[in-house]
């Protein structure tokens, strides 16, 4: 099978070097009803693309568009109906999940939404880090010293920025706040020197204050590390912050996809314009544009009939939108959009 997107050299979708992380046609598809008529949730279907190494890809889209079970399908952590996921030139789907080797569990790690519910309420933050440090022996050979482990303790402490490392160490997840609580997650990723971090919308749940220090220290990551990232949000602001390309998901399908700031100048998806319109816009006051997807009809992800799934909100829809799913059209300088109004 044949990715959905071309990375040869002079592509309009990729650089020449080769993705650390690519995503072919994956589908996941959820079994619903009875033993009498069983149906299926499209949750992810046909979705394609890439990360490079030391890049951040986001991926953009309202709840339930298939964002989180998109990561959850590269960690592993639910089997993929159809596609194929390739990290460093290896299929990885070529084994069960409950068979994953430790080494690509060690390379893929993930930083869940919910800081509050990610640590173990009855264990100190030194436990959380200790544990991934002794599975994957990435603090030195079975058996190391203990002041060996803790100075790696304190260093990936350190490293996102809890200071001093000693005194946080010891404290339990009800004696922090949800960004430090964030941070330490962040810190239990690090400990097996992960070449790739999916991040399901973590700042989603923090006070707004605390938001930016952590897509900061995301950034941070990125250049002083070499650490890759799949950013989860439904926000395009922090997208545009943090991402190097933005993909926009809509209904299980992949829509738009390109560098960051070519998106946010010439957004060519009408899903795309629409949450370009709910971004907050001081000089606008409290009037906000209304005239695509005023109706916010839900898509039907439940057996979905042919076609587009956004021509129920979508203002310029057409009778062929209704019964063709479109392809891809590469709107230059990396930028391709799946809508009918740029096809042929």
């Amino acid at each position: 099978m044949e990715p959905a997107h071309s990375f040869e050299p002079g592509s309009p979708h990729g650089a020449q070097e080769k993705p650390l992380l690519e995503v072919r046609h994956l589908s996941k598809h959820f079994p619903v009803g009875n033993l009498l008529k069983t149906r299926f949730v499209h949750a992810v279907e046909d979705v394609s693309f890439s990360v490079q190494r030391g890049k951040v890809v986001a991926i953009v889209g309202e709840s339930g568009s298939g964002k989180s079970t998109t990561v959850r399908l590269i960690a592993r952590l639910l089997p993929a109906t159809a596609g194929e996921i390739y990290f460093q030139g290896s299929n990885v789907l070529k084994s069960e999940p409950r068979r994953v080797s430790l080494a690509y569990r060690r390379k893929v790690q993930m930083i869940f939404q919910d800081p509050f519910s990610s640590l173990n309420a009855v264990h100190t933050v030194r436990h959380h880090l200790e544990r991934p440090l002794s599975i994957h022996h990435t603090a030195g050979p079975a058996g190391a010293a203990r002041s060996k482990l803790d100075g790696r303790i304190d260093e990936l402490l350190a490293t996102v920025g809890l200071h001093p490392p000693e005194e946080y160490a010891c404290r339990y997840p009800h004696q922090l706040s949800g960004g430090q609580r964030q941070r330490v997650a962040i810190a239990r990723a690090l400990a097996v020197n992960p070449e790739l971090i999916l991040a399901d919308e973590p700042i989603s749940m923090l006070d707004v204050s605390i938001r930016i220090g952590i897509l900061n220290l995301m950034q941070q990551l990125k250049e002083a590390h070499g650490i890759s990232f799949v950013y989860i949000t439904h926000d395009l602001a922090s997208a545009r912050y943090i991402g190097d390309q933005i993909m926009v998901m809509y209904a299980g399908h992949m829509v738009e996809g390109g560098d960051s700031e070519e998106i946010m100048r010439s957004p060519g998806h009408p899903y795309t314009q629409l949450l370009l319109s709910a971004v907050p816009d001081p000089r606008a006051g409290l009037r906000t544009q209304r005239d695509i997807g005023s109706r916010g009809e839900v898509p039907v992800l439940i057996d979905p009939p042919p076609g587009c799934p956004f021509t129920a909100r979508c203002p310029k829809v057409t009778d062929v939108c209704r019964g063709v799913m479109p392809g891809e059209t590469s709107l230059g300088h990396g930028h391709w959009v799946r809508c009918h109004l740029y096809g042929s």
